[in-house]
């Protein structure tokens, strides 16, 4: 029985020590990535400085062209995460200013996801890699209900999302596989697609009061000194419970409503997801309306 125990006792610790082992070489080459995405982008970066940050979600990512206002001289990238929520945009801008990024405007794209403030666990999971290096990251998590297990129990976080920063992602790392998630500076184009889904339908969506996540992106900018601009981006005219846009635009009467400035089904590339042209209709349109005078 008691070489039962120890032989058990040996397993115990060996396991315990491979997951240490592992959860330090994981980090380590997490550490020391920048062109997978644009978590690891601002999380390896030294400060930057821009005069146009863009942050949302996939309704960022597709319908901000981020060369349009670099055309204009304004310095920009376009940090929106196609299946992002405001939980991941607000821990992005809180990862910029811990990394001194000097920003001058901030373009959130604010109108679905005032809906929810849930993470979208796909997408916040790869800034778990960075949980131990970053006390932004630690404490944005910290009210999560896995929080203890991410934080405490060695390479737990990478077996529970393997699909996204497990031993697949490690090696795309490791041999300096590229994604295009940072070209375009960031966009991402969408081409029209005749299949495409024209019909959408949000009544049953309502946006939340208060939103923890919008807030917190709201009263970041202002402590920093950063200019914040809150938009409503376009959907297409088949989309049922449109007065979804006049209950943001009455809880949140900063936000300014452009779901209607571009509609015809030819500029989108699915419901809620304008293609090229539409994208670069609508972002002549943010340029006129709010940068003008640059």
């Amino acid at each position: 029985m008691k070489k039962f125990l120890i032989y058990i006792a040996k397993i115990v610790a060996i396991t315990i020590l491979t997951a240490f082992v592992l959860d330090g070489l994981y980090t380590f080459i997490f550490t020391h990535s920048n062109n997978r995405g644009k978590i690891e982008k601002v999380f390896n970066s030294n400060a930057q400085k821009y005069d146009v940050v863009i942050l949302g979600s996939s309704r960022a990512n597709n319908h901000f062209v981020a060369q349009m206002f670099e055309d204009k001289g304004l310095k920009t990238f376009n940090y929106g995460m196609s299946g992002g929520h405001l939980f991941e945009a607000s821990l992005m801008l809180k990862l910029m200013i811990e990394r001194k990024y000097e920003i001058k405007n901030v373009i959130l794209e604010a109108d679905l996801n005032l809906s929810n403030e849930h993470q979208a666990e796909g997408i916040s999971a790869r800034f778990l890699p960075y949980i131990h290096n970053s006390e932004v990251i630690k404490d944005h998590f910290s009210n999560e209900a896995d929080f203890n297990e991410l934080y405490y129990i060695p390479f737990y976080r990478y077996i529970k999302y393997d699909g996204k920063i497990g031993f697949r992602e490690a090696f795309f790392i490791s041999v300096d596989r590229k994604t295009n998630a940072l070209d375009n500076l960031g966009y991402y184009p969408l081409e029209k697609h005749k299949n495409g889904n024209m019909k959408n339908n949000i009544v049953n969506l309502n946006p939340l009061k208060h939103n923890k996540y919008y807030e917190e992106i709201k009263e970041l900018c202002k402590a920093n000194q950063i200019n914040f601009i809150a938009l409503m981006t376009p959907i297409c005219e088949n989309t049922k419970g449109m007065n979804y846009f006049d209950k943001v635009k009455k809880a949140y009467p900063e936000i300014h409503n452009y779901e209607n400035v571009v509609i015809e089904d030819k500029y989108f590339s699915s419901c809620g997801h304008m293609n090229d042209a539409g994208a670069r209709v609508f972002t002549a349109k943010i340029l006129n309306d709010f940068f003008s005078k640059n």
